[in-house]
């Protein structure tokens, strides 16, 4: 039997099929021995070994799509990038970190910017500049007041997405809202430093609906990119334009004298925040090795 892996916790994986529901099963022993591990998102046969209590064994992996190492996953179609625009105050070099991540990986990300009721059109609409210019679809969403949630629920249907961001933004709850059955246990917002406690322990697929798959995933407050100086300024679209307008060709857009990128940043035509956060990043990135 056919179906998807959608929860791995304590050695065992929870196998969904659309024919008889979802199976506790193991993975057998020639995984281990190819090296070879079964991914929540996985597409995998199963023997059933227990038809009553829905016990069985996955077999067999099928091919996959894409796999991340973090979060450990297969199949995705898209990730949505959760944060707050206020309480917390969005940490947009955390987020540019994480879709640098994402497009490294050929995933195509749409960043979520919960509580909107506490802002005004006025705040909001430079935000979402910076990200159309970055080629990136930006929602505004109030979890707490139920705003422009079914423009998400639009946006996620017949997809398997992950979902991502730091703690204490709202994830659990907008996961709630999309998926009613999920009832996720939400943290609460510590008042000394504006951050979730960790409510998510595991990675889980939920299914809010026909065909629809959401990952929900631990918080993070760090995300380690492994782009090399030399590549970096690639994963910033709004840079491309500029590319080959540089006095010198091998411009890094950071320091040399004669870079159109900097020249569009002190016009405004390229965020400034954007832009600072690519020399942050720039400063952290190694040097592409030689041989």
């Amino acid at each position: 039997m056919i179906g998807k892996i959608v929860k791995g916790i304590a050695g065992f994986y929870y196998v969904n099929t659309e024919e008889k529901g979802t199976f506790e099963c193991n993975a057998k022993g020639a995984f281990r021995n190819e090296g070879t591990k079964p991914l929540v998102g996985d597409d995998v046969e199963i023997d059933i070994t227990d038809e009553v209590n829905l016990k069985g064994n996955v077999v067999k992996i099928l091919e996959r799509r894409n796999a991340l190492i973090r979060p450990a996953c297969a199949n995705i179609d898209g990730a949505l990038v959760i944060f707050a625009l206020k309480t917390p105050n969005p940490n947009f070099n955390l987020l540019d970190r994480f879709l640098i991540y994402m497009g490294k990986e050929g995933i195509p990300c749409t960043v979520v910017f919960n509580k909107c009721d506490l802002c005004t059109e006025d705040e909001m609409k430079p935000i979402a500049e910076i990200y159309a210019k970055a080629g990136v679809k930006v929602f505004f969403v109030s979890v707490k007041k139920d705003i422009g949630i079914i423009d998400l629920k639009t946006e996620i249907k017949g997809k398997t997405m992950v979902l991502a961001g730091p703690s204490g933004v709202g994830k659990s709850s907008l996961i709630n809202l999309l998926c009613k059955e999920a009832n996720m246990e939400v943290g609460k917002i510590s008042e000394k430093t504006e951050r979730g406690k960790h409510t998510t322990r595991h990675v889980e697929l939920l299914k809010p609906g026909k065909n629809t798959f959401i990952l929900d995933t631990p918080g993070f407050t760090s995300l380690d990119i492994f782009e090399t100086k030399e590549n970096l300024k690639y994963c910033f679209e709004e840079f491309k334009p500029y590319e080959g307008n540089c006095r010198f060709r091998t411009c890094m857009h950071v320091s040399e004298p004669g870079c159109a990128v900097k020249e569009a940043v002190e016009a405004g035509i390229i965020n400034k925040i954007r832009y600072e956060s690519y020399v942050k990043l720039y400063g952290e990135a190694p040097k592409a090795r030689q041989f």
